[in-house]
């Protein structure tokens, strides 16, 4: 809970330890329930912090993956909108496209939510 507004606050280095702590207790005893959240937001502290793209592409691809093999599509959308806005101002719209396509299009309901919502305006905005 710390490690956004330390991000946000100019302190993304603090943020990243703390959340390089909390992955290593995720690590050591199996309890995977936030992983996806903790590699999204590894990713947009990488972002903060200036790390380079590859860093940053792979901790959201991470995120991605996790969200997905524990079912959970919010996390995974969430994830796949960072990287799509990622891949964007890399130049990569198609990408940007196919990947967030068919996570979005799965959702059949609450598009009124801030993530879809977010979702539904990055993939006109790359459309």
């Amino acid at each position: 809970m710390l490690a956004d507004p330390l991000g946000k606050s100019g302190l993304p280095e603090e943020g990243l330890s703390l959340v390089d702590e909390v992955l290593d207790i995720v690590a050591e005893n199996g309890e995977g329930v936030w992983l996806a959240e903790l590699l999204d937001l590894k990713g947009k502290l990488f972002l903060i912090a200036g790390a380079n793209a590859e860093s940053v592409d792979q901790c959201f691809q991470q995120a991605i993956d996790a969200a997905h093999c524990q079912g959970d599509k919010c996390f995974e959308l969430r994830a796949a909108i960072n990287l799509a806005r990622l891949w964007q101002e890399q130049g990569k719209a198609a990408e940007a496209r196919e990947l967030l396509a068919p996570i979005y299009g799965w959702f059949t309901e609450g598009f009124d939510t801030p993530d879809l919502v977010d979702a539904k305006a990055l993939f006109e905005e790359i459309t």
